[in-house]
Formats: C-alpha cells, structure tokens, sequence
C-alpha cells in the first residue's frame, strides 16, 4: 500500500445499497477443500444489489476460489450459495449465466484467433433463441433480424468501453489492456445482474487503471449491475467500493465499508503486515476522484 497520505475516504452515502437494497448474493458457511488443502474455511457473507462489493487479501487467502464457488466454477466442499433467493449450489456455470452472473478471468480468457467484435458475441450466446435446427433458414426464421439486434447491443458496449478502433482486430494481436477491456466488454454482453471482476487491473499501468475503474463505476452506477470485485490495488479498492470483504488463509477475517475495514487491527496484521499497537495507515492515495454518493 503505497502513496501519500490523503485525507479519509468519505465513502458511500449511508442510504447506499450497501445499507438499504435486497441481497441478490448469499453464501452461508461456505468450505472448499482439494484434498488436505483448506481453499475456504466457513465463509459466509451476503453481496447486497446495486453495491459494488471488493474481495482482498494477501496471496493464497482464497478470493479466487471464493469467486469461482459464486459462479459455479466450484462447488463449495460444503455451504450453501443463493442467487436471488435461489440456490445455486449445485448449479453448473451455464445455468448460472443464464441467471445472470458474469465473470472476467484473472489470466485473459479470449479467443485469440477471433475478432474483438466475434469474442464479444460469445457473450450473447445464451441469449440466442434460433438453434442449429432454424439457424440454417436465416431469412425464415428471424435468425438474421435476432443476429442484427444482439449486435446492436455489442456496438453500444464497444461504445462504452471506447474500443472502436479495435473492433475489427484480432483479440490476440492487442496490447494487455485493451484486452482486459474486451474480456470486460464479453462480460457484459451477458448482461448479467452480478458482475464477477477478478483482478481487472492487474498489470496495467496508471492511465489504464484511471480508465478500467472509470467503466467499472459507471457499470455500477449507469448500468444499475452489482459488481463483485477481487483487486489488489487499494486505492481503487478504498475509493470506489461500498463494501468490502477481507480473506486470510480462506478464512473471513473483516467485512465492511471501507475505512472501517482498513482501520481494523486484524486486517493490518494480516493483510499490511502491521502489529495490533502500531498507528492506523492513512488512506492511499485515490487513482480517480471519489466516487459521488448514491442518492
């Protein structure tokens, strides 16, 4: 955590969704082993809709496997998950999309062969209604008039993530950031109601950063979608989060609004390496402005 010290982040309002919507995410006791390797340990916690909700931790504390038992990577060793009041548990990652949950990939999942427009696409798969029995009658069918609509809808999110120049290329010849932003854009294609965000900065360089937590607000503010997001960089973390979550060795150590979870001694132990006596870390300095408060 570096950076000069500024002063404490406002933070949400307190009518917030933190503090007032419905929980549209539930897990309860949630365990993951792979072997005598204990991923989670008892996790419980509810992500509430309309928030944009941050997992931290060191290295190894499970934010990655906990991200995989919400989108069915996973299924929890023991624990149950709910989507929407539904459970989910024992749901295949397909089912789960259909639902509504979305995801990026920590290491970049794209098909490098494919254009930016094509891998985008990929994320409205589900929405499809022709199948390969009416697919094949293109003009009879209304597969034509159900293509050209759904790519309407990806131009507007290419719109959105400013990657017009690239829309044509080939995902695999671009730069790292511009393909984080369209492994972001096949999310959304989705259109999910839970967005899963693993790592979507990493690797990027501050001008990169500015304009991925840039989109990541605006999703969340604009497109009304509850973000889930596991990061590193705490200044985006402290900045644009409602709440946030703390895992150390797969197990919960703190959950709250932000400036209440970096002054918590367990979290500087753990996470800052820091001894219970020693002073509170000042907030880090912010990569965007503030946020503005959720009316």
């Amino acid at each position: 955590m570096s950076g000069a010290p500024v002063a404490p982040h406002p933070g949400p309002a307190q009518n917030s969704p933190a503090t007032q919507a419905e929980t549209i995410f539930e897990a309860r006791g949630v365990n993951l082993r792979f072997g005598g390797v204990h991923a989670l340990t008892d996790v419980s916690f509810g992500i509430r809709k309309g928030e944009l909700f941050s997992i931290i931790g060191p290295n190894g504390a499970g934010k990655t496997s906990m991200v995989n038992c919400i989108s069915g990577r996973y299924r929890p060793t023991d624990g149950r998950v709910y989507f929407k009041g539904r459970d989910v548990t024992g749901m295949t990652p397909n089912h789960r999309a259909a639902l509504g949950i979305g995801r990026t990939f920590q290491n970049l999942a794209l098909f490098g062969h494919m254009t930016v427009l094509d891998n985008i696409m990929v994320g409205r798969h589900h929405l499809l209604k022709n199948n390969f029995l009416t697919g094949p009658l293109y003009w009879l069918t209304g597969a034509r008039k159900e293509e050209l609509a759904h790519r309407r809808e990806v131009e507007e999110i290419i719109d959105f993530l400013e990657i017009q120049h690239v829309r044509k290329a080939t995902a695999g010849t671009l730069s790292y950031g511009l393909r984080k932003r369209v492994e972001l854009a096949r999310a959304i294609a989705l259109k999910p109601d839970l967005i899963l965000l693993d790592e979507p900065m990493a690797g990027m360089n501050l001008e990169e950063k500015e304009d991925m937590a840039r989109y990541i607000v605006d999703l969340n503010e604009e497109f009304g979608m509850t973000v889930v997001m596991i990061e590193h960089d705490m200044g985006v973390v402290m900045d644009i989060s409602h709440r946030v979550m703390v895992l150390e060795f797969g197990k919960k150590i703190a959950e709250g609004r932000p400036e209440e979870v970096l002054a918590d001694p367990r979290v500087r132990r753990a996470y800052l390496g820091e001894d219970d006596d020693e002073e509170a870390p000042a907030a880090p300095a912010a990569v965007v402005p503030p946020r503005k408060e959720v009316a």
